[in-house]
Formats: C-alpha cells, sequence, structure tokens
C-alpha cells in the first residue's frame, strides 16, 4: 500500500533532487518546463537536479539558445528547451494568452491596433539588433507613441512569447534580453494536436509523478478533458494506482522504499516539486503542520521529502538561510538542512549560514 508520504519521496526522486540527472540540459528536457520566475533562485532549482551543481551549464544553453527562458504555462517563466518550446506554445498558449491579454486590454487600456503597432515595433527592433533588454525596446515603442513600462512591458512581451514572436536572448551582464524567437530556435518539428498531448502527458508524468489528472491540468493549464485525452494517448508507455480516492500516474517503476539521500533541500516555493502540482501537492505536508490558505514563504525547507519550515534567502559577502520551523526541528532534521545549506552555499560560491528560527 502506498501512502502519501511514499508518493513525496518518490517525486523528490523522479525529480531528479535524490537522484541527480548528468546536467542541467537533461534536467530541463526531463522536467519538459522548469518554472524561473526568479532568474538566479531558478538556476539553483536546474543546479540541485545535477550531479555537479553548477551555475556555468545553464547559462551556456541559454547563451547557445539550446534552452530558453520565456512565459509558457498558467503564465509565467519556465526554462524550456529550444526543441520543446515550439510545440509546447503552440499547445498551451490558447488558454494562456486570454489571461495576458485581458489584463493589457482591460486593465491597462490597450487596443488592438496598439497592440499590433507593438508587436511590430519589437519585432522590427529585435530583427535588427537582438538581445536588448526590456528598457530598451520600451524606448523604441516610445519613439512610435506607446508608452509601455514597468507591468505593462512585462505583459507586451509576455503575449509576444506567447504568440511564438519573441524568447529570451543572450543574457548581458546578468540582465534579461530578448530575440526573436524564430532566429532564437530555428525550425524544430511540429506535433499534432493529439501527438502533443500525449508526448506533454507523457512527459509530465515521467518528471513529475506520480501525478493525477488534475496535477497535470493544473501545471499545463489544460482543459481537464485534455489531460485526460492525453493521459489516454501515453497509457500504453505508463503505470497507474489508486490512492485516497485518486489514480496517480507515473512511470513504470517502484516507489523508493525509504528515506534518500540527500535528506534536506532548501528550494523556492515555485520549485517543481511544490509548485509542479496542485491536486495533490500537500503529499508534502503529511503530518497537517503546515498553514494553509494565502501563501506566505518565499521558500521552503524540506526533509525527506516533507516541509518542515519556511526558508528565506540572504545573500550577501555570505548567503544566509533563515528557516522558521513549522515543528519542532530534530538534530537529524537540522543536519539535513545544515547540509542543503551548505551545497546551495557551495553553488553560490559563499559561505553559508543556517539560522533556525524558534
Amino acid at each position: 500500500m502506498v501512502s502519501d508520504h511514499d508518493i513525496a519521496r518518490w517525486r523528490l526522486r523522479t525529480q531528479y533532487l535524490t537522484a541527480p540527472a548528468p546536467g542541467a540540459a537533461a534536467v530541463v528536457e526531463g522536467l519538459l518546463a522548469v518554472q524561473a520566475e526568479n532568474r538566479q533562485q531558478a538556476g539553483w532549482a536546474v543546479a540541485c537536479r545535477t550531479v555537479d551543481p553548477r551555475a556555468a551549464e545553464l547559462d551556456r544553453l541559454l547563451a547557445e539558445g539550446a534552452v530558453v527562458r520565456t512565459h509558457v504555462l498558467r503564465p509565467t517563466w519556465h526554462f524550456v528547451t529550444a526543441d520543446d518550446v515550439g510545440w509546447l506554445l503552440e499547445l498551451t498558449a490558447p488558454r494562456v494568452r486570454p489571461v495576458v491579454l485581458r489584463q493589457l486590454t482591460e486593465l491597462h487600456g490597450w487596443s488592438s491596433a496598439g497592440l499590433d503597432l507593438a508587436a511590430t515595433t519589437v519585432c522590427e527592433e529585435l530583427a535588427q539588433r537582438p538581445d536588448q533588454d526590456r528598457g530598451q525596446l520600451a524606448a523604441a515603442l516610445a519613439e512610435r507613441g506607446l508608452v509601455a513600462s514597468g507591468q505593462v512591458m512585462m505583459l507586451l512581451l509576455g503575449l509576444l512569447e506567447l504568440d511564438r514572436l519573441v524568447c529570451s536572448g543572450r543574457e548581458r551582464d546578468g540582465a534579461h534580453t530578448y530575440a526573436l524567437l524564430a532566429e532564437r530556435v530555428g525550425e524544430r518539428r511540429r506535433r499534432g494536436r493529439d501527438e502533443a498531448l500525449a508526448e506533454l502527458a507523457r512527459r509530465y508524468v515521467v518528471g513529475h509523478g506520480p501525478a493525477t489528472e488534475r496535477d497535470l491540468a493544473y501545471w499545463a493549464t489544460l482543459t481537464l478533458t485534455d489531460a485526460r485525452r492525453g493521459l489516454e494517448h501515453a497509457r500504453e508507455q505508463l503505470d497507474t494506482f489508486a490512492h485516497d480516492g485518486r489514480t496517480y500516474w507515473h512511470a513504470p517503476g517502484e516507489p523508493p522504499t525509504g528515506p534518500q539521500e540527500p535528506a534536506g533541500h532548501l528550494l523556492q516555493l515555485v520549485d517543481e516539486t511544490y509548485r509542479g502540482y496542485q491536486d495533490s501537492r500537500m503529499v508534502l505536508d503529511v503530518a497537517g503542520v503546515v498553514p494553509r490558505g494565502r501563501e506566505t514563504a518565499i521558500g521552503i525547507a524540506l526533509v525527506d521529502a516533507q516541509l518542515v519550515g519556511s526558508m528565506r534567502r540572504t545573500v550577501g559577502t555570505r548567503v544566509r538561510f533563515d528557516v522558521v520551523p513549522y515543528r519542532p526541528l530534530t538534530a537529524s532534521d537540522e543536519a539535513a538542512l545544515e547540509d542543503a545549506a551548505a551545497r546551495y552555499g557551495a553553488f553560490l560560491g559563499r559561505e553559508h549560514e543556517l539560522r533556525v528560527h524558534r
């Protein structure tokens, strides 16, 4: 009989947190899309899943365009491989795009003509000179009488990303830039709708399972009908089991038989191990110690696949991790978190400090 804790442990293995991948490319491809709202912390989200956590490999993949950082799913930033970004956007953008468009038109008063002119301007600018940042593109829009700054500029560029016109360019001095998608990733294989649904369902389950159909629908911004259709098309490559009134889908194989190493993890709240699910997310809290309701944590502290506290990271001459426990921590809990802090500090090239607030 599989328990909630078994599922949580299984997911950490599936997601490379306790069975690391050979490198950053394998992580991004294996998870299909890795949430990347905070660029620097998202770098750790990828690196901590590899056998040799370093920033350089992901930086290189982004510079080459083998991986792009763009808006896809829900909608928010994700790392996606160049091979996957086109078909994934084609499949999911029709449900995500209206959310962004509504904010631009209803909240900020943009007209269709204004949006068309903005799209033309940005694409012309990037065709002449790729790798421009948001400020440079806003200045180009201003020259044509279009005032867009802050949140509006983010929404405009997000809309163009969803329309498969632009994506991330080469980072410049740590700043995010934009380039034309067609020039950045070139022509890639396209998929019919049913093939794309099956591929998305299979890849999500292999990279996140065990997971439910509702987890998939949430993660991919699909209707439940489309999530079920994709899973049905991929059924022959996946296995299932019933637990707590739900059907869980997973890649063929058995769950872990107990605790795994490393035991402790310090991650951002939007990490795939938490944000990659909705329906069954709280298998991470078997004891029910995490406050329910509005999320106030910035980061999460895990020990043996269970949430043991909220976490805040502060980077200065050293990196400090402040953990506020949800329950009293044992000596082994604190040792596991100390090890996690040391790994994170080594990745950043800084001395680390773990503070547990009792």
